[in-house]
């Protein structure tokens, strides 16, 4: 597959890292010399100085063969014009673009982004991805991770595995027997800093994050028996008040009036935008680093603090001191993949990363057969996937205890129209059947000689 990506940034870099590494042709077109040198010095991966607009520059990228263009510049114009000329001159036949501004995204002007007007086959906002997430994990406050896919009948978590946990030790088999109502499935674990897929005889240890498909009605019902079972936040103190800190504030907001939302922002611009934009909110303008501001805030009677300020390091220790000063959980949003393991040991409960949850959004559009959904963990080392089985499946008729699953695969629920199975050795697997798979890295070309069709890039 040809792709071009336009922008050698953080987002652009992670792309271009996972498709170049599945053998695909690719070409990253930065106006930035250094980060398109970086791309030379360490992907297997064309790089190209220059405007990714501009039509000379997407010629010289080889636009005229291109199968799909990937506009993830920082500035949102680029992204949609990259998009028109790869569709007006070149005939790209996929384009994704990121849009951040939410005025682009408003939903009188959803016509804008139609094939007659700007021909983008893809948006993917960062601020609402993100921020969705968010309110996820302050739904479930006990979970490290949610992934929900497409039709939202099955919800992935990561959870951490403490002494107290009630499933401890006990042989994954023999979950089935204790509670035989419950629709969940242990896929797997991570474990001194590994992922590894979980088998039927194998056991979860305090210390571990299971990751587990859970039917979305029995979430904390699957949270209560790991001991994490906790109550939603209803007051919530905010650092940053910038695109996400806005969003998530005035989605609360609409989804729950009632729940006590605390912004601060160090910005004087962005307090003030801030404060105009929301209704109910309180925005204090200064700097969350301070003992006295959070105490102005009453970070000690909160129930959740969020670091989304535009720095990793201030999102950090701002939500370690908000712990130190009583609030009960924080999440801090985390650009930086080294920060967390050390964050953790200082004290931070919860960490979102952007780049992450963008380049998941992106190979959810650029895998091939019938995937809808496809969220990376672990920063690579292992994917889900939600993936139709088709008749040519060798999965597909017969029971999956008489299925020799390989090494590195585990399936953690089958969706069947309204109804969500969980994989025991009974389940046969139907034509038009949705799975759940857990994988390793090393173990997505298997998952795609299962189902018949490439989960690989075109």
């Amino acid at each position: 597959m040809r792709v071009i990506i336009c922008g050698a940034g953080q987002v652009g870099y992670g792309i271009a890292e996972r498709l170049s590494a599945e053998g695909n042709e690719i070409t990253v077109i930065d106006n930035n010399a250094a980060l398109v040198q970086r791309v030379r010095d360490t992907l297997d991966a064309r790089g190209l100085h220059g405007h990714g607009s501009h039509p000379d520059v997407l010629a010289q990228a080889g636009a005229r063969d291109a199968d799909m263009l990937i506009a993830v510049t920082q500035v949102d114009e680029v992204n949609m014009t990259a998009c028109q000329v790869a569709h007006s001159i070149f005939e790209v036949p996929t384009r994704i673009a990121r849009i951040r501004s939410q005025t682009y995204l408003a939903p009188e002007w959803s016509n804008l982004f139609s094939r007659d007007h700007l021909p983008i086959d893809v948006i993917i906002s960062p601020e609402v991805e993100v921020g969705d997430l968010i309110l996820q994990r302050m739904a479930y406050p006990g979970a490290n991770e949610i992934v929900t896919f497409e039709d939202e009948k099955v919800v992935v978590i990561e959870v951490d595995v403490r002494e107290d946990c009630a499933v401890i030790d006990t042989p994954l088999k023999h979950l089935t027997d204790l509670f035989p109502n419950l629709n969940a499935t242990v896929m797997g674990v991570r474990r001194d800093g590994e992922m590894r897929v979980m088998h039927s005889h194998e056991h979860m240890i305090a210390g571990d994050q299971a990751v587990v498909a859970v039917a979305r009605d029995q979430v904390s019902r699957i949270l209560g028996l790991f001991g994490r079972d906790e109550a939603p936040p209803s007051r919530i103190v905010i650092a940053g008040a910038g695109n996400v800190g806005r969003y998530v504030a005035r989605r609360i907001e609409e989804l729950d009036p009632g729940v006590s939302v605390r912004i601060v922002e160090s910005n004087r611009d962005n307090a003030q935008r801030a404060a105009e934009a929301l209704n109910h909110s309180i925005v204090v303008f200064g700097d969350a680093l301070q003992g006295d501001i959070l105490r102005e805030v009453d970070v000690r009677d909160a129930h959740m603090f969020l670091g989304l300020t535009n720095d990793d390091k201030t999102n950090i220790l701002t939500s370690v001191l908000a712990s130190e000063m009583g609030c009960r959980a924080n999440i801090a949003l985390v650009n930086q993949s080294q920060y967390p393991r050390i964050a953790q040991r200082l004290g931070v409960d919860a960490f979102i990363n952007p780049r992450a949850i963008t380049v998941s959004k992106v190979l959810r559009h650029v895998r091939r057969g019938r995937i809808r959904g496809v969220y990376t963990l672990a920063n690579g080392a292992a994917e889900l996937l939600e993936a139709e089985a088709l008749e040519t499946s060798t999965l597909v008729g017969k029971p999956l205890r008489d299925f020799n699953f390989p090494e590195g695969i585990r399936i953690g629920a089958i969706i069947r129209g309204d109804e969500v199975l969980m994989p025991s050795g009974d389940v046969t697997v139907q034509a038009g059947d949705f799975v759940i798979v857990f994988a390793l890295a090393e173990s997505l070309r298997q998952v795609e000689r299962m189902f018949r069709v490439s989960i690989d890039f075109f």
